[in-house]
């Protein structure tokens, strides 16, 4: 008898959650491999843990949850730096297209990236946002003003850099 997730078998689940974990991981990684070693890990957690959610959106935000923890536990571990250039060159998902979202939300510290990219990329409200990154409501309201702040910047909406 297979597992389920919130009605989803684990081959449902990774089919249709793979471009969301994989692009929480790009974005706090900002590395294509190191990406991909972390989002094996967040399937694997399923896999081994096989907890129960409620439905599918708890199954989501358990998925990105474990995404962002993984993603905190490589750069704690590793300790290095990659540049956005480097990022550029080799991923498929994100260019420097300068109209495409991705490439400004990359350009973002990692603290505004997170709150934007749950927001308008994954379109969750501020208090599920609050709740997945476990902070305040405020806080991911003052992120998102400033996380604005900082692309207008970047599109050049704002010459004082």
């Amino acid at each position: 008898m297979s597992r389920l997730y919130a009605g989803l078998t684990y081959e449902q689940v990774v089919s249709e959650y793979t471009p969301t974990v994989a692009s929480v991981c790009v974005m706090r990684l900002q590395n294509w491999a190191d990406a991909e070693d972390v989002y094996q890990n967040v399937f694997s957690k399923l896999w081994q843990k096989s907890p129960s959610f409620r439905d599918q959106e708890h199954l989501k935000a358990w998925l990105i949850r474990v995404a962002i923890n993984e993603c905190n536990n490589y750069i704690r571990k590793n300790r290095r730096t990659v540049s956005l250039e480097s990022v550029t060159e080799q991923s498929v998902v994100f260019n420097e297209d300068k109209s495409d979202m991705s490439w400004a939300l990359m350009c973002t510290p990692e603290k505004y990236r997170d709150v934007l990219y749950l927001f308008y990329i994954q379109q969750y409200p501020v208090a599920e946002i609050a709740h997945i990154l476990k902070i305040n409501e405020n806080t991911v309201k003052t992120r998102l003003r400033r996380g604005r702040e900082k692309l207008k910047q970047i599109y050049g909406g704002d010459e004082r850099g």
